[in-house]
């Protein structure tokens, strides 16, 4: 079952979303964001200022996630202008960010991360990631550009929606596991085997 807005916000008061914005923000100073915070059914994380890298090409190397190499991955300038703070992603390329906020799932829900609306129709896709259950940290988050521009992606905005699935409590949760994701910092964790 998926989960509403008022389990959200009892879930948040204990640890599960931190920060977390009890409305859906759509305006800052009366200038407009894309929008974060909590909707019906939902929760809108905000990309974090701090880190952003796209994928790069190297001649001669390919990229293996079972021996990843980080200079595949170039950080990115944060720019800022009268419209907010943001990131470039060019065209045809794929990067990866952090969200801002960080995410402690209890022990009987699955989180799926799907994108925006709003980068979708400029041709930013989000890759469709999980949080399972009793996953902690800062997600990192997928983005490929697929127009044939470079898209603005915005720091402190809404950026994926979150989606909280309820189920039957799991024999061994993602923490109890010890998964090789738990805790992630507000940085770009790299893929490992």
């Amino acid at each position: 079952m998926i989960k509403n807005d008022v389990w959200i916000t009892e879930m948040a008061d204990r640890g599960m979303i931190s920060p977390f914005e009890p409305r859906l923000v759509r305006h800052i100073e009366g200038l407009p964001v894309i929008s974060y915070g909590l909707s019906s059914y939902g929760y809108d994380v905000r990309l974090s200022p701090l880190e952003f890298r796209v994928f790069r090409h190297i001649p001669g190397t390919v990229v293996d996630p079972k021996n990843f190499n980080p200079d595949n991955l170039e950080p990115v300038q944060l720019h800022t202008d009268t419209n907010g703070s943001y990131f470039i992603l060019p065209a045809h390329s794929y990067g990866l960010g952090v969200a801002l906020e960080r995410l402690e799932v209890p022990e009987d829900i699955s989180v799926l991360c799907i994108g925006k609306s709003t980068y979708a129709r400029v041709g930013l896709i989000a890759n469709l990631t999980p949080a399972e259950a009793g996953w902690r940290g800062h997600l990192t988050l997928e983005f490929s550009n697929s127009s044939s521009a470079d898209c603005r992606i915005y720091a402190n905005e809404g950026v994926v929606q979150l989606l909280f699935l309820s189920g039957n409590p799991c024999s061994v949760s993602y923490e109890k596991r010890q998964g090789k994701y738990q805790d992630q910092p507000e940085t770009v964790v790299f893929s490992k085997v």
